[in-house]
């Protein structure tokens, strides 16, 4: 569509809608209250369609059809062996991805512009959401060698006080988790920098300008690198789960990846694998 043609079409509708939708001048185009309003309808709109046609492909035995799946990219690599089993199975069905922090993810289902997500646990909207919990790996700290904090046996989140952290971005779930449970030891960290790069924040690390704390199996794709990784006391988790609207029936290629992931049609211990 040219932009005169959209231009065009964008009146229409503010003439039928008797409302302004955008705000126009030199610099910028944005949207008007009205606006908002009439993009998050016209979403979630597209979202109801776009679950009809899933319910239609699935009369034809999900031999067709589009999966929008939301992950974290922390967990990425993580679900490959999930994703290569779902593919096989359903090999009709298009896997359309979608990267954002878990926060992110939470705010494109209830916007209904994903069907289900990967995300860690817990969830910020936990009255809008359900959840199944997948796997959990320890958290462990991630330390420089010849770090004072090095040779201990455990770390404990006092340890941590008097010296530079580097957290994730805070859309990602689990820096919220990292906070909440700091602060509730009351530990205030001194975070210097933030990233949503999991080796970024290793190479960080490993260059002395603070610790951080990464989930195992982070940790066992750095055994090259000059870290130490201890485990923290209290131990902690990272909880990886699939989420989706709890007031919205899952469409049927969302509904089979729930069905494969669950412990007795897949690996008991690790349904990723």
């Amino acid at each position: 569509m040219t932009q005169p043609t959209l231009s065009k079409v964008v009146q229409r509708l503010e003439d039928s809608l008797d409302e302004q939708l955008l705000i126009r001048n030199n610099q910028k185009v944005e949207l008007t209250p009205a606006g908002r309003l009439f993009a998050q309808s016209a979403q979630e709109i597209l979202g109801h369609w776009h679950r009809l046609q899933e319910d239609m492909s699935n009369l034809r035995g999900l031999k067709s059809g589009q999966l929008r799946l939301g992950v974290c990219p922390m967990m990425s690599s993580l679900i490959i062996g999930l994703l290569t089993r779902y593919r096989q199975q359903y090999p009709g069905i298009e896997l359309q991805m979608y990267e954002y922090g878990g926060f992110g993810c939470e705010q494109a289902l209830i916007n209904n512009s994903l069907d289900i997500a990967f995300t860690a646990l817990p969830t910020t909207h936990k009255t809008e959401l359900s959840s199944q919990l997948l796997t959990k790996y320890p958290l462990l700290a991630c330390l420089p060698q010849g770090h004072p904090l090095a040779d201990k046996a455990e770390i404990k989140w006092h340890d941590f006080e008097s010296y530079p952290f580097i957290l994730y971005n805070e859309d990602f779930s689990l820096a919220k988790l990292i906070n909440r449970l700091s602060r509730k030891a009351g530990v205030q960290l001194n975070i210097a920098f933030r990233s949503g790069q999991w080796d970024f924040i290793a190479a960080m690390v490993e260059a002395n300008m603070g610790v951080a704390i990464l989930p195992e199996p982070i940790c066992q794709r750095l055994t090259a690198s000059k870290l130490v990784f201890t485990p923290m006391q209290p131990a902690m988790t990272w909880d990886l789960a699939l989420i989706w609207r709890q007031n919205l029936p899952l469409t049927p290629p969302a509904q089979a990846l729930l069905s494969l992931s669950t412990p007795n049609t897949a690996n008991p211990e690790n349904p990723l694998l």
